[in-house]
């Protein structure tokens, strides 16, 4: 009899287990219908068994779209790190196509009941400012943020916040960088210096003497880039007792951004400095005081300045200060030659989209379109999208009917971000 009973549980444990591996099987191959498919995926989404749960966000993600999103913020809730981090990636490909193919989930291991996954310090994406997000969305990867399974699942969340402009779970970002995680702390920085909300500035003053490394350097860079001038004292400090070269360029940096007349002497002493970097912040900030005095310092040293990063820099000073000369060989000249230079074309579109929220600077580029390269009217696109007004419409519009079958595209997409930036 009692044997007859464990063969009969064995039996039925059996049949489970291939019934779980049929369901599995069924929403992997749910995938190949496309959005068809997506509501006969909602039982599998909530299986009791993650496996079929697994599988079924695996065909969301798969699948893509906007019409994903309701059975993905269902997924967000899992108790499960794996579904959680899938979710939320594809979350943020429904938003950004192609994103999943470089998140977090590409890189995923289970090893026994916990997962691995490998974090990349670099990821500048983020979405056009015309894309509206839906706020269940910000408000899902908020709490996942606070009460994800694990620090991967958590500091995947804030990366997605950060992407997706995520400006109403700045205080779930807050709250993560009182986290014990340097992920999770770092991911959460680099979120609100997505976002760029001023008033999330001062309460991330306490990480500017953080121990450790990589959160200081984070927490200077996102001091600088909210502009909070409370805080000048302290980057200040930093800069002073620092033993370590990073975190005196990030310093140096932060101050830089923030241009302080105070600071002018600062930036003098690091003009020689041997310390490219150095150099370079040192240019900007006295770029940005704008003092008359220091152009025919910058009028020799772009003569003498042998070293690209150093001499953008310069010529950033040189454009800010009220050098708007076109001519070959001119600084203005020299940072739009530069969107052809792979290896500095980030660089050179930073200087070039601060400069041209200055009428006479934006007016100084439009003539220089007609006889534009390829890659220097694409840059200058988003230039135009992030810093252009009223008067760079005619000129976006020239651009996006372009024969170039790359600049158009990219014209229209900066016309519809311009376009949702004006009043």
């Amino acid at each position: 009899m009692k044997r007859t009973l464990t063969l009969a549980l064995a039996a039925a444990l059996a049949f489970a287990q291939q019934d779980v591996k049929q369901r599995a099987r069924a929403a992997h191959d749910l995938a190949k219908q496309g959005e068809d498919a997506i509501p006969k995926l909602l039982p599998y989404v909530s299986d009791i068994d993650i496996s079929v749960r697994i599988e079924a966000v695996k065909s969301l993600d798969e699948i893509g779209g906007p019409k994903t999103v309701d059975p993905l913020v269902t997924l967000s809730n899992d108790p499960d790190p794996e579904i959680e981090i899938r979710a939320t990636d594809g979350l943020v490909n429904a938003y950004l196509p192609g994103y999943i193919k470089s998140g977090l989930s590409g890189t995923l291991r289970r090893v026994g009941t916990s997962i691995e996954a490998k974090f990349t310090d670099t990821n500048g994406q983020v979405i056009d400012s015309f894309v509206e997000v839906r706020p269940e969305v910000i408000a899902a990867l908020g709490k996942l943020v606070r009460t994800g399974a694990g620090t991967n699942a958590r500091a995947n969340a804030a990366r997605a916040i950060g992407i997706l402009r995520g400006r109403a779970a700045i205080p779930d970002l807050i709250e993560a960088l009182h986290s014990k995680d340097d992920s999770v702390m770092f991911e959460a920085l680099t979120a609100l210096e997505k976002i760029r909300d001023p008033s999330a500035a001062p309460r991330i003053s306490f990480l500017l003497r953080d121990l450790e490394e990589k959160i200081q350097i984070a927490a200077l860079t996102t001091t600088g880039i909210l502009l909070n001038r409370d805080a000048e004292p302290d980057v200040r400090d930093a800069l002073q007792h620092t033993k370590n070269i990073k975190v005196r360029r990030a310093a140096l940096t932060a101050l830089a951004m923030l241009a302080s007349p105070a600071d002018h002497a600062i930036f003098l002493g690091y003009l020689s400095d041997k310390d490219d970097n150095l150099r370079s912040a040192a240019c900007e900030g006295l770029g940005r005081i704008k003092n008359p005095v220091d152009r025919p310092t910058f009028e020799t040293s772009f003569k003498e300045e042998h070293k690209m990063g150093p001499r953008l820099a310069i010529a950033f000073a040189l454009v800010s200060l009220g050098n708007l000369d076109t001519a070959e060989f001119t600084p203005l000249r020299y940072l739009i030659n530069t969107l052809n230079v792979r290896s500095y074309q980030g660089v050179a579109l930073a200087y070039l989209t601060e400069l041209a929220r200055d009428l006479k600077v934006r007016l100084a580029i439009y003539p220089m379109l007609a006889r534009a390269t390829k890659d220097e009217k694409i840059q200058l696109c988003t230039v135009f999208a992030r810093s252009g007004d009223k008067d760079t419409l005619p000129y976006l519009e020239t651009l996006s009917v372009d024969p170039d079958k790359d600049v158009a595209p990219e014209a229209i997409r900066s016309l519809r971000t311009l376009r949702a930036r004006l009043p």
